[in-house]
């Protein structure tokens, strides 16, 4: 079984974790608690109301500071997301499928089909690796997300970008898969519309190519806005050349 992950955003927050401030309050107040018991006991009337006013001061702050961590927490439970790592078994199925495509496409037997298989997972990976650094920001890899599976998602600035993969080597991105991208999407939207959830969602199609600058070009018009104007979401579409990842991780 998948592992459960952290549900929360917060989980993924540089934020300080609230207790210190807790901690601090409560000390504060009761240190001037104390000091005013001994004041009055003294018979420094005019210490003992400067620190009354003080202890006053601290109590308005505690308690609206308790009211925030209250605002804080519902916050958190509204911007919870049901997700889970993806299945080994649903990842070899979705490579599978990929390479089986490509062995398709190029005409090759089974032999160059296990090098095919080798082949995506670098790029997926070497592509993975750009998008973190252009963004610069953690991605979450191979997850399920409203019962969607992902190559990864990626959370910026309250937008969950939904990342899918395709390694392309001829100019074309065919309907049924542009289709069973749009499905994927349209569940993670309406699974958070569902949860009361508040951040956007997003599909970032990565396209890998290994094809000429010619084929390139007419990939680029094949995309075309007109091909995406009933999207469900936004779609931040990504090219990225395999030779060039190739030559900025891999070799020298």
């Amino acid at each position: 079984m998948a592992n459960q992950l952290g549900t929360s955003l917060d989980y993924f927050s540089q934020g300080r974790s609230p207790t210190p401030w807790i901690v601090s309050s409560a000390v504060i107040v009761v240190s001037l608690l104390i000091l005013l018991v001994l004041l009055v006991t003294a018979g420094s009337w005019l210490q003992a109301g400067l620190a009354a006013i003080a202890l006053a001061a601290a109590l308005i702050f505690s308690v609206q500071n308790g009211l925030f961590l209250r605002r804080f927490a519902a916050h958190s439970d509204r911007t919870r997301i049901d997700w889970q790592n993806a299945e080994p078994d649903l990842q070899r199925q979705s490579l599978s499928l990929e390479v089986l495509e490509l062995s398709s496409i190029l005409e090759v037997g089974d032999e160059p089909a296990h090098e095919l298989q080798s082949a995506y997972i670098v790029a997926e990976d070497l592509a993975m690796r750009q998008i973190q650094q252009e963004d610069n920001f953690p991605l979450i890899r191979h997850i399920t997300i409203g019962k969607a599976p992902f190559e990864a998602v990626m959370i910026k600035n309250d937008v969950v970008n939904c990342i899918d993969v395709s390694f392309l080597v001829v100019p074309d991105l065919r309907q049924e898969k542009i289709d069973a991208m749009m499905k994927k999407i349209a569940r993670v939207k309406a699974a958070f519309a569902d949860a009361g959830l508040r951040m956007k969602v997003r599909l970032m199609m990565v396209l890998v190519t290994q094809m000429t600058p010619e084929d390139e070009d007419k990939l680029r018009k094949i995309l075309g806005k007109q091909r995406f104007e009933e999207t469900p979401v936004d779609i931040d579409i990504r090219l990225l050349d395999f030779e060039s990842l190739q030559k900025i991780y891999v070799t020298e």
